[in-house]
């Protein structure tokens, strides 16, 4: 195996620690960076970069490797946070975390490294790069792991980054990762994986929104447009949403299409122009269900859409079991998914990444939904 200078991204997290260990092991020249990506009240509960780093270093210090502190949080503001709060203005749902890969992690940071002389980076994301022997082309895999698997969050890295990537962990399961940080007794064997975004962390969504977006209170409305209470601002829900909103059964039996009187309640439709949410009773209600999509901002690993005569396998959400679908309409910059079998609660800003098998070809961000 042909040896690199690799710059490891560390996180704090045992992940990225794994993968410096494994890269080391293998004999590369591994070098560390941590990146501080977000400044706005960073000492707070709730996000601290701080603990992260010293986390970082810690790993560094048993895996034998320097490491250095990178501050991204200008790029990561200009290119993620304000297009985040962009697409919540604008009633859409959006994955900041597809957008910081491509951005931050695989531009940035792949920017950096290769200034200070790296061949490669690596990451610690549940995910496999390869070569085709045929194509020479280099291909994104879903992680073996299929309940970690990140591909969907790195469905727009393009050759150029690929060809620079590598994903130790991909090739393992969490429960090895664990497992090989405890017996090389890495400081972090046993932290909790972080489960939201740096700039939000595990504080209350709405009250971080707050700060940021405007209030702009309206009605709650069933299909039959009975008001059954007061929305705080679409921006602050999202399709498919159960919990919060903060209405109760309908005395009226059958009155909804897909549930009785004791059915919980769903967001279903945000009406922008007229400031109006729409829920629906019953997880099966029609509302819910989707037979067809249009993504926009198109991004294919090879540099080539999908041939529309192959039928594919795709998500629309993260940890969701691939859909068969077929791709139809595609042009340089969209395309169009139609599924045999509805998708529940397909939300516009949200990623559809399409797959061959256990290759991630690529996808979209999801401008509009055809319902069922």
């Amino acid at each position: 195996m042909t040896k690199h200078r690799v710059v490891v991204g560390l996180s704090g997290g045992v992940d990225s620690a794994v993968t410096a260990h494994l890269l080391k092991q293998q004999g590369h020249e591994v070098v560390g960076i941590f990146m501080k990506n977000w400044e706005d009240d960073d000492d707070s509960e709730y996000c601290s970069s701080n603990v992260d780093f010293v986390d970082a270093a810690a790993v560094a210090d048993v895996v034998g490797i320097e490491i250095e502190h990178v501050n991204f949080a200008a790029e990561y503001k200009d290119r993620v946070f304000a297009e985040f709060l962009r697409e919540y203005q604008a009633g859409r749902t959006p994955n900041p975390d597809v957008l910081c890969n491509a951005e931050i992690k695989f531009k940035a940071f792949l920017d950096h490294a290769m200034r200070l002389g790296a061949e490669k980076i690596a990451t610690g994301h549940y995910a496999r790069v390869r070569q085709s022997p045929s194509s020479r082309l280099f291909e994104l895999l879903k992680g073996l792991d299929p309940a970690k698997d990140q591909s969907y969050f790195l469905h727009r890295l393009n050759q150029a980054q690929l060809s620079k990537s590598m994903f130790p962990v991909g090739e393992l399961r969490k429960t090895q990762v664990r497992q090989i940080a405890e017996e090389i007794g890495l400081p972090n064997a046993r932290k909790k994986d972080s489960t939201g975004i740096c700039f939000i962390g595990e504080r209350p969504f709405r009250d971080f929104l707050n700060r940021y977006i405007s209030k702009e209170p309206g009605p709650i409305l069933d299909e039959r447009n009975r008001k059954l209470g007061s929305h705080q601002g679409l921006s602050f829900y999202t399709l498919g949403q159960r919990s919060g909103l903060g209405i109760g059964g309908i005395k009226e039996k059958g009155a909804q299409r897909g549930g009785g009187e004791h059915e919980p309640w769903f967001v279903a439709r945000k009406e922008l122009d007229k400031n109006v949410l729409r829920v629906v009773q019953g997880h099966d209600h029609p509302w819910l269900l989707s037979q067809a999509l249009i993504a926009d901002q198109a991004s294919w690993v090879s540099g080539q859409a999908p041939d529309p005569a192959r039928i594919y396998g795709s998500k629309t959400r993260y940890r969701q079991s691939d859909s068969v679908t077929h791709i139809d309409q595609v042009t340089a910059s969209s395309f169009r998914l139609d599924f045999p079998e509805a998708q529940w609660a397909v939300t516009p800003g949200q990623s559809a990444v399409l797959y061959d098998g256990d290759v991630c070809l690529g996808g979209g961000i999801i401008a509009t939904v055809n319902s069922a």
